[in-house]
């Protein structure tokens, strides 16, 4: 069958093609050592068992590959003048990557002890894969790198992250083969249907075609070649196709691919901003809309594990799944393959390549870009030199006015999207903010974003769409999570900041890559040349005590217990328990720097506690008695009641009022929770309270009530090193229907009534007074249940209660 779209290729220059070549011999030979040698780097000596690592552990299949494409894409920066990074989509590449970012010397600048020389060769092989060294894979130690190599999937959604707001830069992205067939690479190849040719920069995807993974065939490699054309077309791209085996014939076939996209991608963005030719993609007939550009992408189909050993012990390799891993086994019970090791080490001519000292020879080193332009040193790939803070609107304009406790209510994340706005318009000008989300802004009552700009979309319009625009501050256009999260890491790791809105229940979506990225800030951290980047925001809206018309299936909020697995000094999580908390609590996220932050808010209107400045004091301390909720004052209380999240605080504050009106001698704390980091031990996390703090708040000995708006287990988690044992923790335990918001409670028992009963059972010396009032609660449960079973909706006690009059209360 004819080969479809392949490139004719436009000869390189004898001596360009010749040091080319010898560059990737160069980079191949530093994968293999760092593969396998332990000493001997130059081989200027016989190879024995002794010069090999004691255990020989990596990848090798991915990272000719990679190698040859690294070369040949200094070459366009370098003829082109070109502003460009490189991502590495294939598992375990990190040979690939640290050899040539060595060869081009960014790597000797960020770690001086691995020197360009014999000495330094010897550390750069002996640290791969080795006790107190790097990585198999794509790395935070590695330089030019924004994507962990380790889970597959995120290349190209962090790419199009990157390219956002970046005009001009391009991000190259290999994408293996392999990694194509995960969820989110399969959905990202769609993200060029949100790029803006005018605004944002571009993305050169490589798919790197060597059709094996560790030990299976990979499927875009099995099917017609005409099919996988029609795939990537039918995604909107125009594939390039460079195949084959023989080096010379495909330095050639690779040479004019680049040259075609490059000059592809320069006549889409001269078109869409009005320099250069017309846009060969654009509508013949002048009245007809913009046509979305195709954006060309390059298919590179080589051998996996290319120029290494083709036959091992009488089986192929090359070519073969076999090379995944380290296609030789070189140790006390396979001595014989010493001497094939050093014949294929030597298969690349090192005495070609290096000087006697170790140093590349000058005429190929040439051939890197220099300064910034070396994908190893471009800044992008180290988002923090470039970040600029945000302009800060100040969040207090928009308080809701609260003249008592609980006198108005409001629709907390409603409050918050006016303030989103004004960060958006604030920071129009820096472009260097925006708001992801799969399709929930609105439903999520950020809508507010929507009066000062639109929801970016390259696709075609129709009459009734609504915020739909060729550039815009919201990408929430994409059903997909991982999607999402992949563009805002990739545009938060390239120096910009943004938000991740979504329903709680779903984010656990993206718990993988939250743990990716989580692990990057914790390594970036040690890291000295690494600058801090803004912070990863959650916005965890549509929550689980708000879910009574979804019912089960919308009712998780394990994403908590998830994040708190992570290392202190890197998460957060705050439950601010009304609209001016979440205002003071969003204000110092956006401002905060390498951190994941989640805060978790309500969209239904409630009751608004504090006024705006104490609310800013509270959540400023994270956590604090409620003096107005409270009537200890002066004494020891007989029990704590503490809340954490909107509905919790709701329906304590509900209880402490059943307990004052029926038991008016008892003595309460409240102590609300905004920082749920402020339960650990200050020996754990850096928000923890002291001991002392811990039990001047909560008491050594008495009861503590808890209503928590997760699962309780991660209260007693928190708490466990505590003195006081006395803590009983209600929340969500798994239990939901369509049913209404009340019942919800009532089913996982955080009802003020249940609550009520709590506290009766823990305190004996109530008496007959407790006994009645238990006996009432439960007498309300009942009638609960009979009305809603007749009406439908909650009981009017419940619906229309509020907090009273504090004077009648203090």
């Amino acid at each position: 069958m004819k080969t479809v779209n392949t490139v004719r290729p436009e000869p390189l220059a004898p001596e360009l093609l010749h040091r080319m070549d010898a560059y990737w011999r160069a980079a191949n030979y530093l994968s293999v050592g760092q593969l396998y040698l332990y000493d001997n780097p130059l081989l200027k000596k016989p190879l024995e068992l002794s010069h090999v690592k004691p255990l020989v552990v990596g990848h090798w299949g991915t990272t000719p590959g990679q190698n040859f494409i690294y070369v040949h894409l200094n070459r366009v920066i370098k003829k082109y003048d070109l502003d460009m990074f490189y991502i590495a989509g294939p598992g375990h590449g990190g040979p690939a990557l640290v050899g040539n970012t060595y060869l081009e010397g960014t790597y000797s600048e960020v770690y001086p002890d691995i020197s360009q020389d014999e000495a330094g060769l010897r550390k750069l092989f002996t640290q791969f894969s080795f006790p107190g060294g790097i990585s198999s894979h794509v790395a935070p130690t590695t330089p030019g790198s924004i994507h962990e190599g380790g889970e597959l999937g995120y290349s190209l959604s962090h790419a199009f992250g990157a390219a956002f707001d970046n005009p001009g830069l391009i991000v190259a992205c290999v994408i293996g083969d392999g990694e194509a067939e995960t969820g989110p690479l399969a959905t990202a190849w769609h993200s060029n249907k949100f790029l803006s040719p005018t605004h944002d920069g571009a993305v050169l995807p490589i798919l790197h075609l060597n059709g094996y993974k560790i030990s299976n065939p990979t499927v875009l490699a099995r099917i017609e070649e005409q099919e996988l054309d029609q795939f990537l077309r039918g995604c909107g791209w125009e594939p390039i196709f460079v195949s084959g085996d023989d080096p010379d014939e495909m330095h050639q076939l690779m040479a004019s691919a680049l040259d075609e996209a490059i000059a592809g991608i320069g006549r889409i963005q001269d078109h869409a901003r009005g320099v250069g030719d017309a846009n060969p993609n654009a509508p013949k007939n002048p009245d007809s809309p913009p046509t979305r550009p195709r954006w060309p992408m390059i298919v590179l189909k080589s051998p996996k594990g290319w120029t290494g050993p083709k036959v091992v012990d009488g089986l192929a390799v090359e070519g073969t799944f076999r090379s995944h891993q380290v296609p030789l086994l070189v140790d006390s019970d396979h001595l014989e393959h010493v001497a094939q090791l050093e014949s294929w080490m030597k298969s690349y001519r090192p005495e070609e390549l290096f000087d006697a000292d170790g140093r590349l020879i000058p005429e190929l080193a040439a051939l890197a870009p220099e300064g910034d332009r070396r994908m190893g040193a471009n800044p992008h790939a180290n988002g923090g030199v470039l970040l600029r803070d945000l302009r800060m609107p100040d969040f207090r304009v928009h308080a809701v006015e609260v003249p008592s406790p609980g006198a108005v209510d409001a629709e907390d994340t409603r409050v918050l999207g006016k303030f989103l706005r004004d960060v958006t318009v604030l920071n129009e000008t820096q472009r260097n903010f925006r708001v992801f989300g799969p399709d929930e802004t609105l439903s999520n009552m950020l809508g507010a974003v929507f009066e000062v700009t639109s929801r970016q979309w390259e696709a075609r319009t129709q009459r009734n769409d609504e915020f739909l625009a060729p550039a815009g501050r919201v990408l929430d256009s994409m059903l997909s999570e991982h999607q999402c999260e992949g563009w805002l890491e990739g545009y938060l790791l390239t120096g910009r900041h943004g938000l991740f809105n979504c329903y709680e229940a779903f984010i656990h979506i993206v718990d993988s890559m939250f743990n990716q990225h989580a692990k990057w800030l914790k390594v970036t951290a040690q890291l000295p040349w690494r600058h801090r980047i803004a912070s990863l925001n959650y916005l965890l809206a549509s929550h689980v005590w708000q879910q009574d018309h979804n019912g089960f299936t919308h009712q998780d909020p394990g994403f908590l217990d998830h994040v708190v697995n992570k290392k202190a000094d890197i998460v957060r999580v705050y439950l601010p328990p009304d609209a001016n908390c979440l205002l003071s609590v969003f204000d110092h996220c956006l401002r905060s720097k390498h951190y994941v932050n989640v805060v978790v808010a309500g969209k239904r209107a409630m009751p608004q506690w504090l006024t705006m400045d104490a609310a800013v004091v509270h959540c400023t301390e994270g956590i604090g008695i409620w003096p107005w909720a409270s009537n200890d004052q002066g004494s020891e209380p007989d029990v704590v009641m503490a809340c954490c999240g909107d509905t919790p605080t709701l329906e304590v504050l509900a209880a402490v009022s059943i307990l004052r009106e029926h038991l008016p001698a008892l003595k309460i704390r409240v102590v609300n929770v905004v920082d749920l980091m402020k339960l650990q031990s200050s020996s754990e996390h850096p928000h923890g309270l002291s001991d002392t703090d811990y039990d001047s708040l909560f008491t050594k000995d008495k009861h503590i009530i808890f209503a928590f708006h997760g699962y309780p287990w991660l209260i007693h988690r928190l708490t466990y090193r505590r003195a006081n044992r006395n803590l009983h923790v209600r929340g969500y335990n798994e239990e939901g229907t369509i049913t209404t918001a009340f019942d919800m409670r009532v089913q996982n028992r955080l009802d003020r009534f249940d609550l009520v009963q709590d506290v009766i059972d823990r305190l004996p010396q109530l008496g007959a007074t407790g006994a009645y009032l238990k006996q009432l609660m439960q007498d309300k449960l009942v009638e609960h249940g009979q009305y809603i079973a007749k009406h439908g909706q909650d009981m009017p006690e419940i619906v229309n209660w509020t907090w009273g009059d504090p004077r009648t209360l203090s």
